[in-house]
């Protein structure tokens, strides 16, 4: 038993190591950026990281929900948070952005020891570990104190410039005022 524990452990380190550096097999999620940031950000997704994490994400992507999300919470220093599909469209009434979801259920927690590093894609949640559905969030710079307490989802692999560029919150807990917009988001497997 001991030796099968060493073996997944040492799959586990060369699968994160591996992962860390570059593009890797899982599906990329493709963001086209308006607002203040314009561009393209292409997310590698780790389905071996948190597997029904990004089978989730990859249905709301495919399906148009991320369409017309803005970045509702942004913190200069940390992060860039998206995704809430039910109060978070552009053109609505976003007050209430970042207390949504989608119709689909919440996916339980998915810890990794993956580190949450500038560039890492979380899964937003409540207080309730598995209380994470569509909303998500970029790092602009490490945040270990995230680390394993967060779902890692996936890392920017390309448009970075993009994503530090996204308009910074000025209201409490970083909301933003007229906010940047994803305004079309698809996915290449």
């Amino acid at each position: 038993m001991l030796r099968n524990l060493l073996g997944a452990a040492a799959l586990t380190l060369l699968a994160t190591a591996a992962w860390a550096e570059g593009d890797g097999p899982g599906p990329n999620l493709v963001i086209e950026v308006d607002g203040v940031a314009k561009g393209e950000v292409v997310i590698d997704l780790s389905p071996d990281l948190a597997p029904l994490a990004v089978a989730q994400i990859v249905a709301l992507a495919k399906s148009g929900a991320y369409d017309n999300v803005v970045f509702h919470r942004v913190i200069d220093g940390f992060m860039a948070q998206t995704g809430d599909v039910q109060y978070g469209k552009k053109g609505g009434d976003t007050t209430m952005a970042g207390m949504g979801g989608s119709d689909l259920p919440d996916v339980p927690a998915e810890f990794s020891t993956a580190a949450f590093e500038r560039g890492i894609v979380g899964m937003a949640r409540s207080s309730d570990p598995n209380s994470a559905n569509s909303q998500f969030f970029i790092m602009f710079a490490p945040g270990d104190f995230l680390n394993g307490q967060y779902t890692v989802v996936g890392k920017v692999i390309s448009g970075m410039e993009v994503v530090d560029q996204i308009k910074r919150g000025d209201g409490a807990n970083g909301e933003v005022t007229e906010p940047d917009v994803m305004t079309k988001v698809t996915v290449q497997e």
